[in-house]
């Protein structure tokens, strides 16, 4: 039996709601799918969240932008919702794991990441100042993600 193209994109995109209807649900205290043991990781964050995509099932993966965090530092610097991260601090994340790439991007409250994005503009080097994940500047959860006005 062949499965079309819009049914292998339909099963993802349901199983992507049931991960994040799950991952919604979770205990505060507990480590978000993907992070392992949390306490392992620095503490300063850039307001971001990552999803993995490819455009055809066997295409590498690519790191999208899934929400900002309003007025967070990635959202001052640049960032928007569905840029593709190209880079962490001048090294590729091309055959990097989702947990590789966030222990590249967090580390130390108040230094500097940059990290390469690219957009329909092309590609761009962010440089983006880490800040105490309880320091992150909270907006209401239907502005993440959406653009600035």
């Amino acid at each position: 039996m062949r499965i079309s193209g819009g049914r292998i994109a339909a099963g993802l995109i349901m199983g992507l709601l049931i991960t994040g209807s799950v991952m919604a649900g979770q205990h505060m205290g507990q480590a978000p799918y993907g992070h392992g043991d949390d306490t392992r990781l620095p503490n300063g964050v850039i307001g971001i969240s990552l999803q993995v995509g490819a455009e055809r099932i066997g295409d590498p993966a690519i790191l999208y932008v899934g929400m900002v965090h309003p007025g967070g530092p990635a959202h001052k610097a640049g960032i928007r919702h569905g840029d593709e991260v190209v880079s962490v601090d001048g090294t590729t994340v091309t055959g990097k794991s989702y947990e590789q790439v966030v222990k590249m991007i967090r580390g130390e409250a108040g230094t500097l990441v940059k990290v390469g994005v690219k957009d329909e503009k092309g590609l761009h080097e962010l440089s983006v100042e880490r800040v105490a994940s309880d320091k992150l500047p909270r907006g209401p959860a239907e502005s993440h993600g959406n653009p600035a006005p």
